[in-house]
């Protein structure tokens, strides 16, 4: 078949302003079992047929008319049927900006309106692919090539790249994106195990901007940092700037404190960082994360099992800036952890010690009478935790939402009852395996009228 790239069509004045049609448009992905691939349409201009994957499809903006009198008609009158033909383009813009990438690329198959409308540069701010068959090299770099060709090997409107959960990315998309995306602000990869640290770097040190960079689940990856070549190319100030502020590696269980500490060094600017089941993570890996950190709002490290009280005296350093804590299952932490916390951390307003059971009535005593705005509080299976710290809560944090006692067996009806007279904005209250009565979770809802019970009593309905 003839290409596409050599021909160039006879537009309106109105299609004047919208980019050329010249260029063969890489949009579509499709399994090779979608209609695009029924009637052995779209076998000529399909970049791959592997049987079993996702392939990018590169096709042509469709015909100005049908030739066929009887296709004719039938297209004049489904013409006439589609009301949706009469919104006028911003409002097909506003729709199509809810589409995900794949569906937007279909879009662009129906006619020439919609494959102008859908090429809008507004529309490709982002590109989202999920899924395990989709050939995501393949994709990234067809969809770049397209959104490259007014400004030549760069795309400058692209600033957000979701692909979770797509197995088949490797380094190879990654350099993909680098290399044409300098103004890339978002990138999640969360679940795509085959990227290294290598295309991590190169992503790092080539999208100077930026900012949010998810890498959970990628078990490959143990750090983040610039390029050596960056490195040498940058002043020794900025040579270890990079501007991600926030970063999750939740479940890149090879991270180890080592790793931590180059992290830290790089990323100083960092606000939000996840590390739960890291597992290889020690009190010392936090301590050169707060040398170096220490504009930390958010931290969560549950399930570091070798994190202890030490590690919490540590965390404590971000006194009132540390806002979101998660420590949930990490058994080495004891009221001491807590009692730092409480006492440096005054504006903390979410804690997740579930699991924590060295936690007692006493370091719930800390924690209320010094984290007074704490609007959210996870000490469930905390089996020493009883009516008296539920008391301590009630009389100090008034302004809590979210409570959760789940498997706390010391916890009785009599402390409910205390939290629900004081507590009126409680609007989660998590009470399963516990040993509470109907009547005390009746004075809840009275008491707190907006507030979800989860419980396991089959009596309370």
């Amino acid at each position: 078949p003839t290409a596409y790239r050599n021909h160039v069509f006879c537009l309106p004045d109105s299609d004047l302003s919208m980019r050329t049609l010249s260029t063969p448009s890489p949009a579509l992905i499709f399994p090779p079992n979608s209609p695009g691939f029924q009637n052995g349409r779209g076998s000529s201009t399909s970049s791959s047929s592997v049987t079993g994957e996702t392939v990018a499809m590169v096709h042509s903006p469709p015909p100005t008319r049908l030739t066929h009198p009887l296709i004719r008609l039938a297209s004049k009158h489904q013409k006439e049927q589609a009301n949706i033909d009469r919104l006028p383009d911003h409002s097909m813009i506003q729709i199509f900006s809810f589409l995900p990438t794949n569906q937007l690329c279909r879009c662009a198959r129906v006619c020439r309106r919609w494959y102008n409308l859908a090429w809008d540069p507004r529309l490709w701010r982002t590109i989202r692919l999920t899924g395990e068959t989709i050939n995501v090299d393949r994709a990234l770099k067809v969809l770049t090539r397209r959104l490259c060709q007014d400004t030549p090997n760069v795309c400058l409107m692209l600033e957000t790249v979701i692909v979770s959960g797509c197995r088949r990315l490797t380094d190879r998309g990654l350099y993909t994106i680098a290399q044409c995306c300098p103004e890339l602000r978002r990138l999640e990869v969360s679940g795509c195990y085959n990227i290294s640290n290598e295309a991590v770097f190169d992503v790092v040190s080539l999208c100077p901007n930026l900012e949010h960079l998810d890498v959970s689940g990628c078990s490959k990856v143990t750090c983040i940092s610039l390029t050596r070549e960056a490195s040498i190319k940058l002043s020794p100030l900025h040579g270890k700037q990079i501007s991600i502020r926030y970063l999750d590696m939740t479940d890149c269980f090879v991270l180890e404190d080592e790793g931590l500490h180059t992290i830290a060094a790089h990323c100083t600017q960092l606000t939000h960082l996840y590390l739960r089941r890291c597992v290889r993570i020690t009190d010392e890996g936090l301590r050169y994360l707060m040398i170096y950190c220490t504009s930390i709002k958010e931290l969560s490290v549950s399930d570091c099992r070798f994190v202890s009280d030490f590690g919490m005296r540590e965390i404590a350093k971000l006194e009132s800036r540390l806002r979101y804590l998660s420590i949930a299952h990490c058994g080495r932490i004891t009221d001491v952890g807590i009692r730092y916390i409480a006492k440096y951390c005054s504006k903390l307003r979410y804690l997740n010690a579930r699991g924590c059971e060295g936690i007692t009535d006493h370091g719930v005593e800390y924690l209320a009478k010094n984290c007074t705005k704490l609007k959210s509080l996870d000490i469930g299976k905390c089996p020493l935790v009883s009516d008296t710290g539920l008391e301590f809560l009630a009389l100090n944090c008034f302004n809590l939402k979210r409570l959760s006692l789940k498997s706390c067996e010391s916890i009785t009806g009599q402390g409910l009852q205390i939290v629900a007279a004081n507590c009126f904005d409680l609007q989660m209250l998590n009470v399963q395996d516990c040993d509470v009565s109907v009547d005390a979770l009746r004075f809840v809802k009275r008491h707190c009228k907006r507030c979800i019970i989860e419980h396991t009593n089959p009596a309370f309905f």
